[in-house]
């Protein structure tokens, strides 16, 4: 007995020295950060400003690999299948916590097959349509709409992306279904709203805030607590009329489960670094959002957040109905 406790400690010990000199050593080659959508969207873009400016303080270049489809879930099961050593990354949004509703049939398992390292970002949503759509506020537009929801069309970059979420928790704050056209990708969506096929659109201020400034297409309101900076004469829902209507999308960064944890500190660490970048501040208010607070880009505040936004989205995904599989 006293033999196998000798062994079994000699053995806890050695797993220590290696787990620390893993650590003393990361990263030494390039890290993959994976975007479950498509390039040029939203979420690639907040990933690159991040990853840049991690690059440069970890010493070794983090490479964007967008693995878009099925809402997310094919580019998080990469990384879930992934080597736990520090050189496979997620950057993915909210859709990482409505994927374990959206989505009956999952290849991994959304609490449980992943180590946290931070939130990134909590970017405000933008009610907007088509430049010469006819109603000049938003309580016009939801009028509008619910005297017209079968002629009406709200676009989406697909099930389980940020437009669709937003936009089904429009229809539920309205309560009015109407027509939903879901594209493959936020870039064909937008390209459609612009071009004026589509009416409708509630997406993200990183992927609408230049359309806006440019006057090419509509804005009725951000789903933000108080005007944005950026877009300084657009209301808030709250101002608008459409009270208790506010929308989020946090993203955050995750490691294949068993890390080590050494690793996760390091890579936390340089988030922390890289949302404070003055570069990074100034790209993420240009497309109005804001880094997240330091006490927020950790393991444990990235943990709380996805365990209590799958909870919170369960029963409105439940009640709409609507499921990816």
């Amino acid at each position: 007995m006293k033999k196998l406790i000798a062994s079994l400690a000699t053995a806890a010990t050695f797993a220590v020295l290696a787990s620390s000199a893993v650590a003393q050593t990361y990263p030494d080659k390039t890290i993959t950060v994976i975007v479950p959508f498509a390039a040029g969207g939203p979420t690639d873009t907040v990933t690159r400003l991040v990853a840049e400016s991690m690059s440069k303080d970890l010493g070794q270049q983090l490479i964007v690999e967008n693995v878009g489809g099925a809402g997310g879930t094919l580019g998080a099961a990469r990384v879930a299948e992934a080597d736990p050593d520090g050189y496979t990354l997620l950057l993915h949004h909210i859709g990482m916590a409505t994927s374990a509703t959206l989505y009956r049939k999952l290849a991994y398992d959304t609490l449980n097959a992943f180590d946290y390292v931070g939130l990134v970002t909590e970017v405000p949503m933008t009610i907007v349509t088509r430049k010469d759509f006819e109603p000049a506020d938003l309580k016009g537009l939801i009028d509008y709409v619910k005297a017209n929801k079968d002629k009406v069309t709200l676009a989406n970059a697909g099930i389980g992306a940020a437009s669709h979420l937003c936009g089904m928790m429009f229809m539920n704050a309205i309560q009015t279904q109407f027509v939903t056209v879901p594209y493959k990708g936020t870039g064909p969506a937008m390209t459609d709203l612009l071009g004026g096929q589509v009416d409708i659109m509630c997406d993200q201020t990183t992927n609408t805030t230049k359309q806006i400034q440019g006057g090419t297409i509509k804005a009725y309101a951000v789903t933000s607590p108080a005007r944005l900076d950026v877009l300084p004469n657009i209301p808030t829902t709250e101002e608008a009329g459409l009270s208790g209507f506010q929308v989020g999308i946090w993203h955050g960064l995750y490691a294949p489960k068993g890390t080590p944890p050494e690793v996760l500190e390091k890579l936390s660490k340089s988030l922390q670094k890289a949302l404070k970048d003055e570069n990074v501040i100034a790209r993420f208010a240009e497309l109005g959002t804001k880094p997240s607070p330091e006490a927020d880009a950790t393991p444990a505040a990235l943990k709380a957040k996805l365990e209590s936004e799958v909870a919170r989205w369960k029963p409105v995904i439940e009640a709409a109905g609507q499921y990816a599989d």
